[in-house]
């Protein structure tokens, strides 16, 4: 592994209630990134457990020195880890895995190839460890969010995802932030692609997500998005400038 003064990887991993899986997800995320011959750094992002969730980390800091914790007093939600942890990081690039364990971190390496032809890579759970009525909302959720925002984008629930450093501009502090991360690198510029990885059934922990936050909140925020995309300025990549700087 590589050694510089920033790390060239950021990984961040948001945590809620995930006292038994946090322990062998981060051996098995560390086992990655060791092995990808760069340096790194991991932020696992407390969102205010309340079970053993907090101590997990803090055990797992103290024999992982890239690995260091963010702690939210109080639950705030996946988004508003996401969001600060992007803030917080380092890297050049980021990746992102939920912390239940649902996720392979060995898929990790070939998002990371796909970089070469994007700025931004989403995972597609090609064969969903979900109940059927579960994967019927979110095709429907995700067929709606596409036709609407335009983002070419089939599975923005996954959480498995990589980008450039410099696509965390294009994020706004939303809390349905992790449906809309593909439409708003989008809509700045960046080149958007998806790419399948493994899906894992859950061992332990419950789902955090009802009905509220996988139908009628995305859809309130879907429709100032859609406003919001036909009215943002375009990025400086996108405008050809003539020398000296004018349009």
């Amino acid at each position: 592994m590589k050694n510089s003064g920033s790390p060239y990887f950021s990984a961040i991993v948001p945590f809620y209630n995930e006292e038994a899986a946090a322990p062998p997800l981060l051996q098995e995320l560390r086992a990655v990134l060791d092995g990808m011959g760069q340096s790194y750094e991991v932020l696992c992002v407390d969102d205010g457990s309340g079970d053993g969730t907090a101590a997990a980390l803090e055990t797992a800091a103290r024999l992982w020195p890239q690995c260091r914790v963010v702690r939210f007093a109080q639950n705030q939600g996946q988004a508003a880890g996401l969001f600060w942890a992007f803030q917080a990081a380092q890297g050049q690039i980021f990746m992102t895995l939920d912390g239940d364990g649902q996720n392979d971190p060995t898929d990790l390496p070939r998002l990371v190839a796909r970089l070469a032809q994007a700025d931004y890579v989403g995972g597609v759970r090609a064969q969903r460890q979900d109940s059927p009525l579960r994967r019927r909302m979110s095709r429907l959720a995700n067929a709606v969010r596409s036709r609407v925002l335009g983002d070419g984008m089939t599975d923005t629930g996954c959480a498995l995802k990589v980008f450039r450093r410099e696509v965390r501009e294009a994020y706004l502090p939303l809390r349905t932030l992790y449906s809309f991360m593909p439409a708003l690198a989008k809509g700045a510029g960046f080149v958007v692609v998806e790419e399948p990885v493994h899906h894992r059934a859950r061992h332990s922990g419950l789902s955090k997500y009802g009905l509220g936050a996988m139908w009628w909140r995305p859809l309130v925020d879907m429709a100032g998005l859609w406003w919001f995309l036909r009215r943002r300025c375009p990025s400086p990549s996108r405008i050809a400038l003539h020398p000296g700087g004018q349009p």
